[in-house]
């Protein structure tokens, strides 16, 4: 019998080391690495490595290489198709992370038995018993009598299950839970996580089966397990919803067939996950009086603009050091803008608490929220209430300049739709050709900006 190998993985990153010690060079985390024992190479595994087998590698040119359209399928979601790129890639592994009731394994069923009416389809619970599912079926009102399901967890036994069964989709539910024989470690694992998910991504490339996998999040909502775990797969999106609210934001971190940072919406219901057409319309949800400190902005998500509301309130403090909150936005940038207020506009908040908030739970990180949230904080500071009707975006440089933004064009026309009348833009952000029912003031500088709402 061949002898165990012996190796040394950080707990926290999955990093490979030849002996132990205290400190993981890659993450810099303490007391992580554990010593993790390997047995050696099985012929059965083999069978599915890509290394050897019925299919040899062979070298060609970039020219040789056929460049024809990915067969895409949808998913039966227009929102889920457009996180995607387009739809599902045959061969292809996606990675759907969310934290615990943000309802994965609703939409992921909800998916398959739609797809099992057109198509093979198999899914492989771990964590839940056919029982569980099946009521979830029922209660969902979907289809029953086509989609194909088995409880396993080994990982051998699913390839052996999916070569009989032969799908075009499959769903692991979930990547956490699977374990191979060949690896000395409880399920969990550094080890195990990092080689099942790479198992089963080589057999779905194999096989041309587009498989999901379902991951597990950390507390502090990042992906759970080894960071190789989003290197191997093809498309990493994450669901995230409050506790407190019905609506889903399902954002794509990465994708080898599509655009990443896509955005699609869904509402979580009693016959499961609706999809959100026109989300611009839920986050400007606003209240019958408008209030100091609120404006709409309009943000780029993927492909396609998003309007959001975004509020803040400036507050005398009797602290020593005036808090600076932000949700949903950057707070370091928070800081910046009001050290460009105080110097090109002679405003100061040094004795101000200052708390930022992007309503309906979006988290924005591009900097064309910059003139919003000034303007906000200026509103909530001077007591002054911007017009309903406006929308405003543009960045803001720490000379006060007002630089320009991508994909102006399409952010104007997206708020002329929904009834807004001024918008305040940088000046290289004007449209050559005047918009409809929308009057484009163009700003170049900060002091600008702060006229057009004084």
């Amino acid at each position: 019998m061949a002898k165990a190998k012996v190796a040394f993985v950080c707990n926290d990153c999955g990093a490979d080391f030849p002996r132990w010690q205290g400190q993981c060079g890659e993450c810099k985390a303490w007391n992580t690495i554990s010593e993790v024992r390997l047995a050696a190479s099985n012929p059965r595994t083999e069978k599915f490595s890509g290394y050897a087998g019925e299919t040899q590698s062979k070298v060609q040119t970039l020219e040789n290489i056929d460049l024809a359209a990915l067969p895409r399928f949808s998913t039966g979601f227009v929102e889920f198709d457009r996180v995607l790129g387009g739809g599902v890639v045959p061969g292809s592994a996606i990675l759907i992370g969310g934290s615990p009731g943000a309802g994965k394994s609703t939409l992921l069923l909800q998916v398959m038995c739609g797809l099992a009416e057109h198509m093979p389809a198999l899914y492989i619970t771990g964590e839940e018993s056919l029982q569980q599912v099946a009521l979830r079926a029922q209660r969902l009102g979907l289809g029953r009598d086509k989609l194909r399901l088995v409880s396993e967890t080994s990982v051998e036994r699913i390839s052996d299950l999916a070569l009989s069964e032969k799908p075009r989709i499959m769903v692991i539910d979930s990547i956490q839970v699977m374990q191979m024989a060949d690896i000395q470690s409880a399920p969990g694992g550094v080890s195990q996580v990092r080689e099942s998910a790479a198992w089963l991504t080589r057999f779905a490339k194999q096989h041309h089966i587009a498989m999901f996998m379902v991951g597990h999040v950390t507390k502090d909502g990042s992906l759970a397990g080894p960071k190789v775990l989003e290197h191997c797969i093809d498309c990493s999106i994450m669901l995230d919803g409050d506790a407190d609210s019905r609506y889903r934001t399902l954002r794509g971190h990465k994708n080898r067939f599509g655009a990443v940072n896509e955005l699609g919406v869904f509402a979580m219901t009693g016959t499961g996950m609706k999809e959100v057409s026109n989300p611009s319309a839920i986050f400007l949800s606003r209240g019958q009086e408008q209030s100091p400190g609120s404006v709409v902005m309009v943000v780029w998500e993927g492909t396609r603009p998003l309007l959001v509301e975004i509020q803040a309130l400036v507050d005398y403090s009797s602290l020593a050091n005036p808090r600076r909150v932000a949700v949903g936005l950057d707070q370091n940038r928070i800081s910046m803008l009001l050290a460009v207020l105080h110097r090109h506009a002679g405003v100061q908040m040094a004795d101000q608490d200052v708390f930022a908030n992007v309503v309906g739970g979006v988290k924005v990180m591009e900097t064309s929220a910059d003139l919003a949230l000034l303007l906000a904080m200026i509103s909530s500071f001077r007591d002054i209430t911007l017009d309903a009707d406006l929308v405003v975006f543009g960045e803001v440089g720490l000379s006060g300049e007002i630089r320009p933004v991508s994909n102006g064009q399409e952010r104007l026309q997206e708020a002329a739709k929904h009834g807004f009348k001024r918008a305040i833009v940088p000046s290289a952000n004007c449209p050559k050709k005047s918009i409809e029912g929308l009057t484009v003031i163009g700003v170049d500088k900060l002091a600008q900006a702060l006229e057009e709402i004084s």
